[in-house]
Formats: structure tokens, sequence, C-alpha cells
């Protein structure tokens, strides 16, 4: 007998409810999730309340959310919500799929990401990063978005290292296509809610519509290409191209391979180029931190341009990257639904519950972090991190659907910083930062403006 069942006496199987108006949460769904979130998640361990008619548990307890995504990730799926907000886009692909389907996935592309093959992608960064760096000084003292500029020089790197040169992709329209589909998104996930259609229209609707249309069919030409003209790069396309399952011994068709190309490149570039912005705008507004960058720069390099040597002993700079990510996790909240009974601390939670990890308030938590809203890079320093719990800091997720690329992810928000900063300063053109919204990503509520001062 499940062990569940036999405790199921002995657990709690009513929930102190945190009242929330379901009108209310709706309205803050469609404006910025984050709004949505109990206040009370930011100081109390969990949370639980019931949203029409659905039962909900935020998590900010690192104990509790190892126990429900790691001991517990079996009976947990990426429920309803996340396939009608994500699923037109990415299919079912690495980061919506669940069950064997995501695993013989994640088996397939896991290859790609170790430590060694990361280390022969690092000059295809640097590179990227200074055509960036140079494209910056020909501006001179001009003023730049650098959130359109981090995002043009990650999707470089992600159609270099994954897809060799992406056969003339528009980044541009991919740029403009992914904010397109990401943006009407409150709406998604608020008629999801309330178990509406999926007819139904809502503003911006058309132009989401019309974004992944372009985008998979952009990927789609990259992959017929590919079989009509093959070649041996030991890229993401030709392991997509050659992956089987083990079990089946089936292969991916088309379709299954873009709804992989498209998690890639949307997870893949969007969240660091989200990550890296924030990160520019915090030095700025803290110039000490930045000098004791420049001057671990310098020291790594002796002066000499950013290479590859060079990235990993970048300590410091790797905390600032870090505790960036602390106050802006690219990926701010996490969700789950459950598939059936499962103990979760003193509780049995009953299937169909949506448990809700907001990494956003988990990573602000005043239990967690002292001075939360305070930026300090020291918090990430090697000996801090051996008092921290390991899930109280998740900017890439936890558990078995931790995010495959988050090694690359660091290496090249690394190696973009150390290129960028060694030859020029960014300066915020509005005195007050920008708030974070959430669009399934943490974006800036508007453009962030940067001044370019050359070193």
């Amino acid at each position: 007998m499940d062990s569940t069942v036999e405790n199921a006496r002995t657990l709690k199987t009513t929930f102190p409810l945190t009242p929330q108006s379901t009108l209310g949460a709706l309205l803050a769904i469609v404006r910025n999730p984050l709004d949505a979130l109990p206040p009370s998640i930011f100081t109390e361990p969990f949370v639980f309340s019931k949203t029409a008619g659905e039962l909900k548990v935020y998590l900010a307890d690192p104990t509790l959310i190892h126990e429900a995504l790691v001991k517990n990730a079996e009976a947990l799926g990426k429920g309803d919500q996340v396939r009608r907000a994500l699923g037109p886009a990415l299919g079912q692909g690495l980061l919506t799929a669940d069950g064997a389907h995501w695993k013989w996935q994640r088996q397939s592309v896991a290859g790609a990401f170790r430590h060694d093959k990361l280390l022969e992608l690092q000059p295809t960064m640097i590179a990227a990063a200074e055509r960036t760096r140079d494209r910056w000084m020909g501006i001179g003292s001009g003023t730049v978005g650098v959130g359109h500029e981090m995002m043009r020089t990650t999707f470089d790197i992600i159609v270099e290292t994954m897809m060799s040169g992406g056969h003339g992709i528009d980044v541009a329209r991919v740029e403009k296509g992914i904010s397109d589909f990401l943006k009407p998104t409150g709406w998604t996930f608020a008629l999801g809610l309330l178990r509406a259609p999926e007819w139904i229209p809502y503003p911006g609707r058309g132009k989401a519509e019309a974004a992944v249309e372009f985008l998979r069919s952009s990927l789609l030409s990259v992959i017929e290409e590919r079989r009509v003209r093959p070649n041996d790069r030991h890229d993401l396309v030709n392991m997509l191209l050659s992956a089987s399952d083990p079990e089946t011994g089936r292969t991916m068709n088309d379709e299954e391979i873009v709804d992989n190309l498209m998690t890639f490149i949307t997870a893949g570039h969007e969240t660091t180029a989200l990550g890296l912005a924030w990160a520019f705008d915090l030095l700025a507004r803290h110039p000490e931190v930045e000098t004791k960058v420049l001057v671990e720069i310098d020291a790594a390099t002796g002066g000499e341009p950013v290479d590859a040597k060079h990235v990993s002993k970048l300590v410091y700079t790797r905390q600032v990257f870090s505790e960036a990510m602390r106050l802006y996790p690219p990926a701010p909240i996490i969700t789950r639904t459950a598939l059936r009974d499962f103990q979760l601390g003193d509780y049995l939670i009953p299937a169909g519950t949506v448990l809700i990890v907001p990494i956003y308030a988990v990573h602000h938590h005043a239990s967690l972090w002292s001075d939360p809203e305070v930026f300090n890079p020291d918090r990430f320093s090697p000996e801090a991190a051996k008092t921290r719990h390991r899930y109280a800091y998740m900017p890439f997720g936890a558990g078995p659907r931790v995010c495959i690329g988050n090694a690359f992810a660091v290496m090249e928000a690394v190696a973009i910083l150390a290129v960028l900063l060694q030859k020029i300063r960014l300066a915020a053109v509005n005195p007050h930062p920008a708030k974070p919204i959430m669009k399934v990503t943490l974006r800036p509520d508007r453009s962030q403006r940067m001044n370019l001062v050359l070193r």
C-alpha cells in the first residue's frame, strides 16, 4: 500500500486558507502575475489559498520546496496553465513535456551541455560579446537599450552554438516575435484559471499567434535545410536529428525538433539576456561594485583582451550575475499540478492542487536573506554559499527539471560582462530602476536605456 495512503489519517487534510479575491487575483494576473502573489509568502514558509475554486499552495520554505520538487517530482506535472500559455509555441518540448516523453528528450540533449562541451563554446561566446563591444564603441557616447542589446548578443550566441549559424534567421524579427508571444500571457493564465474555452479572444492574441507561426516556420526551414544538406557539426540540431528513445527506438519528427529548438531559443537566450540587462543596471547604480569587477577583470587578463582562459578566474563577476538573478530571477515562478495525493510536510496535498514556488518571493524572503532588497554580490562568495540552503536560490529551477543550460548561461553571462565592461561603462538614464513585471519571464516595465561611456 502507498505510504501516503497509510499515513493519510495522521496528516492534515484541511488547510489554513488565506483569503484571496478571485476577481482581484484575475486582474493582477492579467496586469502582472507577481502582484497576484499573497503578500504573506514573502515572510511565511507556505501559504494556502483558493481561487476560482482551485486549491493553491505557495511554497517559500527551502525544505518544503525540496520535498515537493525533488522527493515528490513524480507526483507533479506541468499542469494545464503551462500548457495553455506555452504549448502553442513550445509544443511538447523539453520545457513543457511530462513523463517519459520529457525524460528521453532530456537524455537526448544532455551531451550538448557537458562541461567539456561548454568550454569549447567559450570562444564563440566571447566573439559575440566582442561584436557587441565593437558596435558600442562605434556609437561612442550614445545611448542604447541594454535589454535589446543583450537579446541580440545572446541570440547571436545561441544561433552560432546550437544551430551553426541558423541559415540567415532574422534576429530582429525573432526578438520581436518572442516579445509579441509573451506579452499577452497574463490573459492566458487568467483565462486558464477560469477554465475558459481556449478559443476565446483576448488582447494581443492575434499578434501572439502570428509570432508563433513566424518563429516555428523559421526553425522548420533550418531543419529542412539540414536534412537536405547535412553536416558533421556537433550542434543541437544534429543531436536532435539523430536522437532516439532508448526504450522504443523512436526518433523526433520535424515538429518535435522545432518544439525543442523553440524551447532553447526562447528559454536559452531570453532569460540570460534579461539577467544581463538587470546586472548592467545594478552595476550602474552601485559604482563601488563595478569598481571591484573592473579590478578583477584587469587582474585576470593583465590588461589583455578577455579570452577563454580568463572566464573561470572571474569569481566576483560571477557573484554579481548571481546576485542580479536573485533580485530579478528571469523565471520568477514555478508551477506544478499534483497528479495524485502526496504528503508535503504535515499536509496531505490532494490531486489537482496547483503548487506554486514563487522564486521571486523566495529570493526576497525575509527569513532567508538579510536585507533582501539590497544588492550585495558578497552573498555568493564561496564561503557564504556553504551556509545557504540549496533551495533558497533557484534562478534555474530545481529538482530533476532544473534548467539543463544553467552552466551555459552563467559562463555566457560572465564572458559578456567581462568583454563589455573592460572597454565601456554603462550609466543609467533613468534615476529610478524599472519595475519588474512577469510575462512568463521577468521583464522591466520600460526600456532600460543606458548611456555609453568609453573607458
